[in-house]
């Protein structure tokens, strides 16, 4: 066996291991939580769906690629292939979904208590659960037309344009359908990207104004001391920074793997990565 497979297995495995145990061991705490009658947080709900679909991306694709890696990619069936493709992509789809609507949430909360927000404060926790729901509608719906179109392609006999996912390959879609499944898919996520970094810049400016506010108090305490607001504001940048430049790398990886009739096993491994 070549020697980067075998590393490159080991660096799926990690991964799967890590975020498993990471994700589950949260989600079991927040259903403890619920299950024992405890007032959960709005955000709550939010974390448990974000934790949720972090699982399933983890379970259909780290682990088909952990698989593959070691050689063992044999038993992956035509369906099965489609299917852990379509949990796949469904689910990255509600990650950025989910991520910000947490994000835009947390900004409607901080907000001043003005008139303008004074209403999208009460009403923001009661609209929660409806978003979340139709956000799993849309994708749901959007991402059928991947597998509805590969699965009827299955039973032609003079397939040449296949792709090579690296655990599994389908045949290529013709350009009617790929134009409309990335604008179907990609202008909400775009938008969502958007709204996140607008919420995630609308709290920095909140904490800054709040920080000037009290300044003068600040000034007979330790001064030394890092204030409560530039620790926020610190962690704020750094995780959407984070979560936005890992998420950019893995569009545009993908989005080379889509244009690729046969891309390289190097580029499909680093995409997998980049996106686990």
């Amino acid at each position: 066996m070549n020697f980067w497979k075998v590393a490159m297995g080991i660096f799926f495995l990690s991964q799967n291991v890590i975020g498993i145990l990471g994700n589950f061991s949260l989600l079991s705490y927040y259903l403890v939580l619920y299950y024992r009658k405890c007032m959960l947080k709005s955000t709550d709900l939010i974390l448990m769906h974000l934790l949720t679909v972090n699982s399933l991306i983890i379970l259909s694709k780290g682990v088909q690629h952990t698989m593959a890696a070691f050689g063992l990619k044999q038993g992956f069936s035509d369906f099965w292939c489609n299917l852990c493709l379509y949990i796949e992509r469904v689910c990255r789809s509600m990650s950025v979904a989910s991520t910000c609507l947490f994000s835009v949430f947390q900004a409607i909360t901080t907000s001043p208590r003005v008139l303008c927000w004074k209403d999208h404060k009460v009403r923001a926790p009661k609209h929660i659960g409806l978003s979340i729901s139709l956000c799993w509608v849309l994708y749901v719906v959007v991402n059928l037309i991947f597998p509805v179109y590969t699965y009827t392609k299955m039973n032609y006999k003079n397939v040449t344009r296949k792709r090579d996912f690296g655990y599994c390959c389908i045949i290529s879609h013709n350009e009617i359908t790929v134009s409309l499944y990335i604008a179907l898919l990609a202008f909400p996520e775009v938008l969502f990207s958007v709204l996140m970094v607008w919420s995630s810049s609308s709290m920095v400016v909140i904490l800054y104004r709040h920080k000037q506010r009290v300044q003068h108090i600040c000034r007979a305490h330790d001064s030394t001391r890092t204030s409560p607001e530039a620790r926020a504001t610190q962690s704020i940048l750094a995780l959407v920074s984070t979560f936005l430049a890992f998420y950019s790398l893995s569009s545009i990886l993908q989005g080379s793997i889509a244009l690729l009739y046969n891309p390289d096993w190097w580029l499909v491994s680093i995409t997998s990565l980049v996106s686990l």
